[in-house]
């Protein structure tokens, strides 16, 4: 991925590490276009960032999709990287009388149907580019469960092997595939207490060590861009202490 001069819609932009991102990018020299729910935090965006775009859009809402990127081929169509980053987090309670399955259901639809959806409305527009990129938010728990919310965890090792398989189809075409696969990282993904925890990593070292990553293609991994402190997660089953991990989760 060029660092520069991209053309860049950035989903679940208005928090979190899409915003660290956005910004960052935006910041990079890049035409960045937020995508996000709240239209109060796209119009502090926009003021804050000269240039910069905010486009309203809840990915929950999977029937409004393909009228959303009708929009985006419209008014930029030069877009050349989707980074598909809106996904939400939760707890299941599997001991419960009654199992509420409400939160699986939005984190699978948040996480999945709508990742797949936008990206197959947008690979195109993608694909009519000399050079693309198609970036995708996962998790280090694609790689070790998290007992304590298992629709989560499952989601993202969906969208993993989803992405290799994609990346093999998308071979010799202009687009490249990437994996964002996050460690812990100070958000309000999972809460206020995530966003405060010392356990996590600072949001603005981890968005730092990525743009690092970002301008060094030898530091990205058969397409996973992969910070030092999510790689014990990576290669937790390889390395022999999976279980370990595992058992950590569960007490977390």
């Amino acid at each position: 991925m060029e660092i520069t001069g991209n053309t860049i819609l950035v989903t679940g932009g208005t928090s979190g590490i899409g915003r660290a991102l956005a910004v960052a990018l935006y910041e990079a020299g890049n035409t960045v276009v937020v995508a996000g729910r709240r239209q109060n935090l796209l119009d502090e965006l926009q003021q804050k960032y000269p240039g910069m775009v905010g486009m309203q859009l809840d990915v929950e809402n999977i029937a409004s999709l393909q009228g959303f990127a009708e929009d985006v081929r419209e008014r930029f169509p030069k877009l050349n990287v989707l980074f598909n980053n809106a996904g939400i987090a939760g707890i299941e309670d599997y001991k419960a009388e009654a199992v509420d399955t409400s939160q699986a259901t939005r984190t699978i639809t948040t996480n999945i149907t709508a990742v797949v959806e936008l990206t197959a409305a947008l690979l195109p527009q993608l694909r009519k580019q000399p050079k693309s990129t198609l970036m995708v938010t996962t998790s280090g728990l694609a790689f070790v469960p998290f007992p304590p919310g298992p629709v989560y965890g499952a989601t993202k090792a969906f969208l993993h092997s989803w992405l290799e398989a994609v990346r093999v189809q998308l071979r010799g075409t202009s687009v490249e595939v990437l994996e964002l696969a996050p460690p812990y990282v100070q958000t309000e993904l999972g809460g206020e207490q995530q966003a405060k925890d010392p356990r996590a990593m600072p949001l603005d070292a981890y968005t730092s060590e990525v743009m690092s990553i970002l301008k060094d293609p030898a530091k990205i991994e058969k397409g996973e861009v992969l910070t030092e402190n999510v790689k014990p997660l990576r290669w937790a089953e390889r390395d022999g202490h999976y279980d370990q991990m595992l058992e950590l989760f569960s007490n977390f």
